[in-house]
């Protein structure tokens, strides 16, 4: 037995060997029918191409996507409703009402008949009353007035706010773009500056080594060149981060690639003093706002007086109050009538609660009279600071970019002169520094006056 179960097992190993084998040889084929052909050329995916931004689209972007200004049109289409609710209360209303009441009578209905039962309540008609009647309501006093134009003039309030916050908004974009642009423009100069830098560090060793210049000119190339490459790097990371703070206003997720449309060539002209007056003292939102507080606080003293006044209610009503849900009763009379009422409330004494909210609402319209007073002289201020900013961040401008032409000029004739050996390493390093401050100063004058004619815009209304 051991013998025959010893050659069954010989026999079954032998069988596994030849199928590892017979899998062994056909694995190549099999991988060589499962493997497709590789074309030529696979096509490749085109980089996906920066979104252009220009300063209008970014404007439009943070408007849809910053909460502020989401809360302000919220608050504003809320005002707006609120004044519809306030010019409702002033119309009557309609209702329909059904009701069934069922009072537990004196005896059980087998003891006495149905004409002989009536109600343990005398305050009701009978022990089942079923009532079915459109009611038309509508109600007369100052109060209701007085709500409605303090909603109109709340209302007018909250669209003056909306407007600050549009130009709010405009004015930080505008701040962020530009700033991004200046950034940019500052990592331009530093890479060109590096370059230029590792250029005379090697024109430097060259004539060194031609025994033209001492070894303290290469060390002080290699210096400029140390320190253009550590400004490199921080003008690479302020650019980064320009570019996130302005990427948080523009796109849900403020890592997406993005470019600006960079019109900073053509800068526009600063307007003339009187349109910005004019139009400041016309379109101002600030000071819109301010008035419709006035007006609000004025209908909340309006509002607070009407109490001292009587309200007079009407009521007219039609349909069923019977002891049956039926047109007719069962004696043929016809269930359905009307009825109408006229009812007058005159206050006479509510412990001077009345006087108190009078005097409550009278502080708080004294309170926006001061606050109307001071945003005037503020705007007074205000228009006349920044139309100084304007002029002379415009006017620097115009400096700027003649310093950077000469700047630049400077750099090219001081190199040509080192080249010649008619000006030393230092002269080369202050040329080169000169022409870095220059278009630092420039970018940073742009950023200036855009956000300075912003600023100004925002009191006239003129925006992008």
């Amino acid at each position: 037995m051991r013998t025959k179960a010893a050659q069954m097992e010989q026999v079954f190993l032998n069988k596994i060997r030849l199928l590892a084998l017979a899998a062994l040889l056909l694995m190549p084929l099999s991988r060589g029918l499962g493997q497709q052909p590789v074309p030529s050329q696979s096509p490749v995916a085109a980089p996906s191409t920066p979104v252009v931004v220009t300063l209008e689209e970014a404007i439009r972007r943070a408007q849809s996507n910053d909460p502020g200004f989401a809360t302000s049109v919220a608050d504003r289409g809320v005002a707006a409703l609120d004044r519809s609710i306030a010019g409702s209360a002033l119309l009557p209303a309609v209702v329909y009402h059904n009701q069934y009441v069922y009072t537990e009578p004196f005896a059980p209905a087998a003891r006495q008949s149905s004409a002989q039962t009536s109600p343990k309540f005398i305050a009701n008609n009978g022990t089942r009353e079923y009532m079915s009647q459109g009611q038309v309501n509508e109600t007369f006093g100052l109060q209701q007035i007085a709500g409605y134009r303090r909603a109109s003039a709340f209302s007018s309030q909250a669209a003056g706010q909306l407007e600050v916050a549009r130009r709010g908004l405009i004015a930080a974009v505008v701040n962020a773009y530009y700033t991004l642009l200046a950034s940019d423009q500052k990592l331009k100069v530093a890479t060109l500056s590096t370059a230029e830098a590792q250029r005379f560090q090697t024109l430097s060793q060259q004539l060194e080594a031609g025994r033209e210049v001492a070894h303290a000119d290469v060390v002080k190339a290699t210096l400029q060149t140390q320190q253009r490459e550590r400004d490199l790097a921080d003008a690479t990371l302020a650019a980064q981060k320009a570019r996130l703070d302005l990427g948080v206003l523009l796109f849900p997720d403020p890592r997406t690639s993005y470019q600006l449309a960079d019109d900073t060539d053509h800068p526009p002209a600063a307007p003339l003093r009187e349109e910005v007056e004019a139009a400041a003292a016309k379109n101002n939102p600030e000071l819109k706002s301010a008035v419709a507080a006035i007006h609000v606080a004025d209908q909340d003293v309006n509002l607070a007086r009407a109490a001292y006044f009587p309200d007079l209610s009407l009521n007219y009503t039609y349909g069923i109050d019977a002891p049956q849900f039926a047109v007719k009763s069962p004696d043929g009379l016809r269930n359905l009538g009307y009825s109408a009422s006229a009812t007058l409330d005159i206050p006479i004494w509510d412990w001077l609660a009345t006087h108190d909210r009078v005097k409550q609402s009278e502080l708080r319209r004294n309170a926006a009279r001061i606050a109307l007073n001071s945003t005037q002289r503020r705007l007074l201020a205000q228009f006349e600071e920044l139309y100084a900013e304007t002029r002379t961040s415009g006017d620097a401008l115009v400096s700027l970019e003649k310093s950077v032409n000469t700047a630049d000029e400077s750099l090219r004739l001081t190199n040509l002169k080192y080249s010649a050996g008619e000006a030393t390493a230092l002269e080369v390093v202050d040329a080169q520094n000169a022409v870095i401050i220059a278009e630092t100063a420039h970018a940073d004058g742009i950023v200036r006056y855009r956000l300075a004619l912003a600023n100004l815009q925002t009191l006239t209304g003129n925006m992008p």
